[in-house]
């Protein structure tokens, strides 16, 4: 295998973890907004959920470049089954096996929501819940693998996405509002099945004889 090592790949792989970091926090907090029915005239529930799912489509590239760049770099010895495999790394074991758990969790949330109309509502909400698991891993695994995320500005970053979080987590646990059976927070652009229109009343025969007899015109002519 040949090797590759580069500064910029090293640059990359910082700079789309922290983005990636970020991102995941507007996802989360997003979710909450969605999950406690956040929305009123001026942004609807609707484009509230429409976000959410964009921003964790964005966050989830930057989640590939991250890996990308880490596992193609060189110097540093992860390989691509540390992606998945937790303490498989060579290169700070505990911190990178802390990332793939985040990410195996990530990725479970994901397959779970491309498959929500098959899954019953109960299943989904469950695996849903490990998206709080993954950010809190995606947390430490920035705090002992990231270069910059021990001091200064890197530092500021991740105990601000960890405060704004957890006081999501809070707001979600004491707000949650009551949620109807079997309801979920489906997109409105997702196919539905309604229930089928009701069908016109047929017109009553009844209705044509209603009318008064004497304003038919043959009877009126006899009477004359």
């Amino acid at each position: 295998m040949i090797a590759l090592t580069t500064p910029y790949l090293w640059y990359t792989t910082r700079a789309t973890g922290m983005v990636t970091l970020i991102l995941f926090t507007l996802v989360v907090t997003l979710g909450t907004l969605v999950a406690n029915r956040v929305g009123g005239t001026v942004v609807g529930r609707f484009e509230v959920n429409e976000l959410h799912r964009s921003v964790s489509l964005v966050a989830l590239i930057f989640l590939a470049l991250h890996i990308t760049t880490t596992v193609v770099d060189s110097y540093v010895a992860t390989g691509w089954i540390s992606v998945l495999v937790p303490m498989t790394s060579a290169y700070r074991r505990v911190g990178v096996a802390v990332g793939a758990v985040a990410f195996d969790l990530i990725l479970s949330v994901w397959i779970s929501s491309l498959l929500k109309v098959r899954l019953k509502n109960e299943t989904w909400r469950f695996i849903h819940w490990f998206s709080w698991l993954a950010f809190a891993s995606a947390i430490v695994h920035a705090f002992t693998t990231g270069t910059d995320a021990k001091k200064g500005v890197g530092l500021a970053i991740v105990a601000a996405c960890a405060a704004i979080v957890l006081a999501a987590a809070l707001w979600r646990y004491f707000n949650r509002p009551t949620r109807a059976a079997g309801r979920t927070a489906l997109s409105p652009l997702a196919a539905s099945k309604g229930p089928a229109p009701a069908a016109p009343r047929p017109v009553s025969t009844k209705a044509s004889s209603s009318f008064p007899r004497s304003s038919a015109p043959g009877r009126s002519k006899r009477r004359r």
